[in-house]
């Protein structure tokens, strides 16, 4: 599993065609980082740059947020976000998750 790329769509294309990607949880580990977002200020792609080394990670640190909402821009200003981390062990997770959602209700 790569930290530069990962393509979270490819559980969910068959037939060239997209499924709807389901919401899937992110547990909440102890090694988990916070930070007090700052609306105007931070972004996601430089919080997933600061925490993962590269910036494709914004969509997992949103997952992992789901009180937030699902549109950047809409997070209040001073939202205590949850920083999945380690990337591996969340993405091997998240990967789990998506096996389970596709065991319950199918491919």
């Amino acid at each position: 599993m790569s930290r530069d790329y990962f393509d979270r769509y490819q559980y969910f294309l068959a037939d060239g065609k997209f499924r709807i990607v389901p919401g899937i949880e992110i547990p909440i580990k102890g090694s988990d980082k916070y930070m007090q977002y700052k609306r105007g200020k931070d972004r996601l792609d430089k919080i997933s740059q600061e925490y993962y080394n590269t910036p494709t990670f914004g969509w997992l640190i949103l997952l992992a947020n789901p009180i937030v909402g699902s549109i950047e821009f809409m997070i209040p200003n001073n939202s205590l976000l949850r920083i999945p981390f380690p990337l591996i062990t969340t993405l091997q997770d998240y990967n789990r998750n998506i096996e389970l959602y596709n065991l319950y209700y199918g491919e």
